[in-house]
């Protein structure tokens, strides 16, 4: 078996340690960007809510006028 020098187990754990910073570091960012999907979908669905409901607040006022210009 090929002995190693200790130069190239010392660039080995560098690597190793730099991958592991890079990793930790993608990961983390992917957590917030997660994070703020979350949010933005939650302020999406709140807004279709609040559509339909403006929707249907709309109906019942045209109604209304309806009603309104029906019995002049």
């Amino acid at each position: 078996m090929p002995e190693f020098s200790s130069e190239f187990w010392i660039m080995l754990i560098t690597y190793g340690v730099s991958f592991g910073v890079v990793y930790g570091q993608i990961a983390t960012k992917l957590r917030y960007l997660e994070q703020k999907m979350d949010k933005h979908n939650g302020v999406i669905e709140r807004m279709a809510v609040a559509e339909r409901d403006l929707k249907s607040a709309w109906r019942v006022i045209d109604e209304l006028k309806e009603e309104v210009h029906s019995e002049r």
